[in-house]
């Protein structure tokens, strides 16, 4: 009689193997995204409390009314709030209205974005639970803090804004988008952390040699402490 218990494992592991890639295709191809013109777009934080800051995106739909509109100090009027922008801007102010792509991945589900002040930049960063470093997304220099006055913030180089497709439909939904896949990011982003790190402890120093004997030869003469009972 042929022996048949070496079937189960190997064809468990063929299914498997077979089922994984097409499901893992499935889930990268459920959203698409497609380009944007950046310069319709404002990426701004707004100070909330007396150090935090909230993400929000600004759309100029229509060519006027100024959605928002630059100070003279460097902050940005969201002048948006004076009229009815309704057909004129859009807000995305959550993670209903944005999330992160990479790669052609949507990370919605995985990556939360969320704005960090670090002395006097604010840093725009999508973090990973699981992950030890940040993905750093863009940046800017806080001029003021101001509850009226937002912060533009300025994307890092290969970071864009795109919008979401769902099988040929375009949605209201923003990605910040890179076209580099996250693993790939993730190892750029830990190898940064480890190089600051290293950066504040400084570089090695060489170990220190013993101090010679006074005549410069022989022996180090030691201090011998008596002993008392």
């Amino acid at each position: 009689m042929p022996r048949t218990y070496l079937w189960a494992p190997l064809g468990i592991g063929l299914i498997v193997a077979t089922l994984m890639p097409s499901g893992m295709a499935e889930a990268r191809s459920l959203f698409d995204s497609k380009p944007l013109g950046q310069e319709r777009f404002a990426v701004l934080g707004r100070p909330v409390g007396r150090n935090n800051w909230k993400l929000l995106v600004l759309e100029q739909i229509k060519q006027r009314p100024l959605c928002w509109t630059p100070r003279p100090d460097g902050l940005i009027d969201p002048t948006l709030n004076t009229f009815n922008f309704a057909g004129i801007c859009s807000r995305y102010l959550d993670s209903n209205g944005y999330s992160l792509r990479s790669g052609g991945q949507d990370l919605a589900n995985r990556f939360r974005l969320r704005l960090v002040p670090v002395g006097r930049t604010l840093r725009l960063e999508a973090m990973d639970p699981g992950q030890a470093a940040p993905l750093k997304i863009g940046e800017a220099t806080i001029p003021a803090r101001d509850r009226n006055g937002f912060v533009k913030i300025s994307l890092d180089p290969g970071w864009q804004l795109e919008r979401r497709v769902y099988k040929g439909r375009t949605l209201n939904h923003l990605y910040f988008a890179n076209a580099a896949p996250v693993n790939q990011l993730l190892a750029q982003a830990g190898a940064t952390s480890r190089s600051a790190g290293f950066a504040r402890i400084g570089r090695p120093r060489a170990p220190q040699q013993p101090p010679a004997a006074a005549s410069g030869k022989g022996p180090i003469r030691l201090q011998v402490i008596p002993y008392s009972p």
